[in-house]
């Protein structure tokens, strides 16, 4: 099958088209014939080496975090789908790999396609969905009347993170451009900071959560908006002690990020409020419940370009230059 890989890790490497063997079916998996996958920042940082201690794959690899497809074969212990479900998801790491024709995923993985979305507007949800959902209903467990912000609302994690804020119940603060104003207040955000003119920390105090994404001077100024008590999440770093419990890192990774998060840490602690780190996880439950809220028509996509798959380099390319609104997609089939 036609597959996009990547041999080795580097910032200038271009993903390579290549014919690969198709991928092995378990006894729980579902095959997926892949109609349209989205690109993913996390995609650039694995291409560029950024996670090679946390997710040490082995090139040549196949990038593809989000899928929208059709099951065509099911493994033995299969229950949940059956062939010709038409179904997405964010398949688990180390089993990523949808820039390509056709990809094995786990069935607990997958959910069934939110029935009024095309294929490309599937495929633009699961990472951002997922990350979105860990991040305000897992971790910070947002509350109605509760002040959240949301940094770079206009980017695929904040366009989907502000309807589900808003849904939740909170009052919802973030940061863009002069250009994509219209476009994240049109999905919910309350407060809306331009962050060329001005600064969110003279704007911003007392709130409940923030949902961090942005580099180390960002999340410093964002811990002191928080009111004690408050909960800061980054998706972006540092790891913390509690990731590296979660993915059972040997005692070297454990002591790394230790010391990478000790000082984020320590201010939080002297401010107190709390931190933490996520680095979101496949789930085919929680995509379910993701796609009850896309069906009553309380979550849209938010959907720059469709590029052929042919054009997954360009696609990638945009991606890169951080200018995206919403999310980019590649159309496979």
């Amino acid at each position: 099958m036609k597959a996009f890989i990547i041999n080795r890790y580097g910032k200038k490497e271009n993903l390579q088209s290549a014919e690969i063997a198709e991928p092995v079916l378990r006894a729980n998996d579902v095959l997926v014939q892949i109609h349209a996958a989205s690109v993913n920042i996390l995609d650039s940082k694995i291409k560029n080496g950024d996670f090679k201690l946390i997710l040490p794959y082995k090139p040549p690899i196949t990038l593809g975090h989000d899928v929208a497809g059709i099951v065509i074969k099911v493994g033995l212990g299969v229950k949940q789908f059956k062939t010709g479900d038409e179904v997405y998801a964010r398949p688990s790491d180390h089993r990523i790999g949808t820039f390509a024709e056709l990809i094995a995923i786990n069935e607990n993985d997958v959910a069934l396609k939110p029935g009024n979305f095309s294929m490309e507007e599937a495929a633009s949800i699961p990472l951002v969905g997922l990350t979105a959902w860990q991040a305000l209903v897992e971790k910070a467990n947002v509350k109605k009347g509760q002040k959240v912000f949301i940094q770079a609302g206009s980017g695929g994690v904040g366009t989907f993170a502000i309807q589900l804020a808003k849904h939740l119940g909170a009052t919802v603060a973030t940061t863009t451009s002069a250009s994509n104003i219209d476009l994240v207040k049109s999905l919910g955000a309350d407060i809306v900071i331009n962050y060329r003119k001005e600064d969110f920390e003279t704007l911003l105090k007392d709130y409940d959560i923030v949902l961090n994404s942005q580099d180390a001077k960002t999340l410093e100024k964002s811990l002191r908006i928080l009111k004690p008590g408050g909960k800061l999440i980054s998706i972006s770093g540092p790891p913390d002690p509690s990731f590296a419990e979660e993915i059972k890192a040997p005692w070297f990774m454990k002591l790394i990020v230790r010391l990478l998060s000790a000082g984020v840490r320590k201010k939080a602690k002297r401010l107190n409020v709390s931190y933490s780190f996520l680095f979101m996880r496949a789930e085919g439950t929680q995509l379910g419940q993701i796609t009850s809220l896309i069906d009553a028509g309380i979550i849209k996509p938010v959907i720059d370009k469709v590029f052929p798959f042919e054009q997954t380099n360009e696609a990638m390319g945009y991606v890169e230059t951080g200018r995206a609104k919403g999310k980019v997609v590649i159309k496979i089939k």
